[in-house]
């Protein structure tokens, strides 16, 4: 690994555990392992904090001008309601409630006042358009205010007075409905979806005392998981399409971040799940089973590949998927549902692979653009739920237990 003059501080963390990583403590220097383990934790959660902040500030200040962007992502980006921002959110409320940045919090709060707490409603179905209600519910529990989730309260009420009675199978429409790409998507069909929805429902459930949204949620869930998830592989497709579909070099198509969109949620979900819920041993459960699939599919430099079966498919780092899986095995390590030391080896390249993907102004590279599929990405190219996505991997990183 090049450590330039810029990075070197940050970089320098990672000489430490590198060499634990990788074996080079001979047995001779075993009376100091001890040491130098805390030592490199230490290192570890220090580096989290530092990129944390770096790049939770850049992408606050650069929220007005979204020049750094593809100008055909622009329409959606700006808007605070929609899924790209409602990701970044996400990563930023649990960043905001790890290191306690009062400032941020505030950030927070006079965004989703600004909205008024609304949804984009014109897709009153569609999961990406639910996603940042998971941050008005996050404010809920902050701050004690109950008037920040009636809007999604009111629309989820309506959802359940006439739920969609779809199938699950990604038909494109004859006549398609704006940002609709099938009419499966009034319901959960694709990987995606996992992250964007369910945690809002449950979290509704939680602050209301009223079950009935996470049952609805909770059934929907586990439907699409039963459609999506290969036991074979232990990953998920992206939708139907990809059921049968190879890539260039004649391998199953698995999307890097379309499976840490699901892998991210999991442990979203599990913290908010109550202890005594009846699937939560469920939840687990595939998540364990999804942990064993990502990982065996990480590249030798860290990365997850945009095509987690064909590495050779898009050869470029990928930060969204990367952030989002490192930040799913890290919680699994810390919380002890991950003991085998190949996690702790996995979580460790994966943070090293974020960090060299950050600026040291803290502004994030190398993230796939709005897509569906493993897409060609270029070290400029940035989004907010890649940002979303190394705040989250931040946020457990900076209570790295392994």
């Amino acid at each position: 690994m090049v450590i330039t003059k810029q990075n070197k501080n940050r970089l320098a963390a990672f000489g430490l555990f590198s060499v634990l990583s990788s074996g080079l403590i001979g047995c001779g220097v075993q009376s100091n392992t001890s040491e130098v383990s805390v030592q490199a934790t230490a290192s570890v959660q220090q580096s989290a904090l530092n990129i944390g902040k770096q790049a939770a500030n850049w992408q606050v200040n650069h929220l007005d001008n979204l020049d750094y962007i593809a100008k055909r992502y622009h329409n959606a980006t700006k808007d605070p309601k929609n899924w790209i921002q409602a990701a970044f959110y996400i990563g930023l409320s649990e960043w905001t409630k790890t290191v306690n940045d009062g400032e941020l919090i505030s950030h927070i709060d006079q965004v989703a006042k600004a909205e008024n707490y609304g949804l984009r409603m014109h897709r009153k179905t569609h999961a990406d358009d639910h996603a940042i209600g998971q941050t008005y519910l996050w404010l809920t529990e902050q701050t004690g205010n109950h008037e920040a989730y009636k809007p999604i309260q009111q629309l989820f009420d309506d959802i359940l007075a006439n739920p969609p009675q779809v199938g699950l199978k990604m038909e494109e429409e004859k006549k398609t409905r704006f940002a609709f790409e099938g009419p499966c998507q009034d319901r959960w069909c694709w990987s995606d979806a996992l992250f964007m929805a369910p945690r809002t429902w449950l979290k509704l459930s939680n602050v209301t005392g009223n079950p009935k949204y996470f049952e609805y949620a909770d059934k929907e869930f586990w439907a699409t998981v039963d459609y999506l998830f290969s036991e074979e592989y232990g990953l998920f497709y992206r939708d139907s399409r990809y059921f049968e579909l190879k890539s260039d070099n004649g391998k199953p198509v698995f999307w890097s971040r379309g499976n840490g969109w699901v892998f991210a949620a999991l442990p979203l979900i599990i913290n908010d799940l109550p202890q005594d819920h009846p699937s939560r041993d469920r939840y687990i459960e595939l998540y364990k089973k999804n942990a064993a699939g990502l990982l065996r599919a990480q590249n030798p430099n860290g990365y997850w590949p945009a095509s987690l079966l064909d590495p050779n498919k898009v050869k470029t780092p990928e930060v969204s998927g990367t952030g989002f899986i490192t930040y799913g095995l890290a919680w699994g390590v810390n919380n002890g549902i991950l003991t085998e030391a190949k996690y702790k080896s996995a979580v460790l390249n994966g943070w090293r692979a974020i960090e060299q993907a950050i600026e040291p102004d803290g502004r994030v590279n190398w993230v796939q653009q709005v897509g569906k599929s493993p897409d060609p990405v270029k070290k400029s190219d940035t989004q907010l739920y890649g940002v979303g996505a190394v705040l989250l991997a931040a946020a457990e990183m900076s209570k790295w237990q392994g």
